[in-house]
């Protein structure tokens, strides 16, 4: 048993940690309930799904992701919350935009609130930050978010 240079252990050959051996799991279960899901309640179980994750968070992540859901639905009703590698994500058409990721469950010292490509988020300018750290959420920094999640799917 080896540690990775951030120092996060991995038990075989392959170069994953178990953290990330535990998210490929955690995805795998969510694609195989997604197909079993009808149409008409899946975005009301997908919903509940994400409400019952961040439900589990241990403290800060909790308020923070609690915080970040509301922001996100609040500023952006076309995206479908889901859970994406078990953790809270906000989907267009099925493809996630953005997501949070609790730095307790990582294992890190900070959680992240990110973008996928999906978002429209380039400036032209060729350099655009695509994820955040986040240990607390300020006024000014929900303001941050909602600007960013407005602009992702504008």
């Amino acid at each position: 048993m080896g540690t990775t240079s951030n120092g996060k252990s991995t038990t075989d050959t392959n170069g994953f940690s178990e953290q990330e051996r535990a998210a490929m799991k955690e995805r795998a279960a969510e694609l195989k309930k997604e197909a079993s899901r009808g149409r008409g309640n899946k975005a009301a179980a997908d919903e509940a799904d994400v409400l019952s994750a961040i439900g589990r968070m241990a403290e800060p992540d909790r308020v923070v992701a609690e915080r970040i859901h509301a922001i996100v639905t609040g500023n952006a009703p076309g995206l479908s919350p889901k859970l994406w590698y078990g953790q809270p994500a906000y989907a267009r058409k099925g493809k996630v935009v953005c997501f949070f990721r609790s730095g307790h469950g990582d294992k890190e010292r900070y959680s992240t609130f990110g973008f996928t490509p999906e978002a429209n988020l380039d400036d032209g300018s060729g350099l655009w930050p695509t994820s955040y750290a986040v240990t607390g959420l300020s006024d000014r920094a929900e303001e941050a978010i909602a600007a960013l999640v407005r602009k992702a799917v504008g």
